[in-house]
């Protein structure tokens, strides 16, 4: 069953709300560093999360594009392995 975009964006916020430890109030548009603030260990920790949950592994040089959750979901989407 192939994961769909809505479902990983579901389970990305579980995701976002524990490592930014509050409860913010976030889109597919915030922004994952201004938006969220979080810093580069909590972004780290999100990406191992992340990896975990969707069973893949995300190359650092497509990190660089990744700027929102969405650019974040989609990425997500593009990596998950068709099952």
């Amino acid at each position: 069953m192939t994961v769909k975009y809505d479902e990983i964006l579901d389970r990305l916020g579980l995701h976002l709300q524990q490592v930014a430890g509050t409860k913010l109030e976030f889109d597919e548009d915030t922004n994952l560093i201004e938006g969220l603030g979080l810093d580069s260990y909590k972004v780290l920790d999100l990406m191992l999360e992340v990896e975990d949950e969707f069973d893949i592994s995300v190359p650092m040089n497509l990190l660089t594009d990744v700027h929102t959750v969405r650019d974040l979901a989609q990425l997500i989407e593009q990596l998950k392995p068709a099952q």
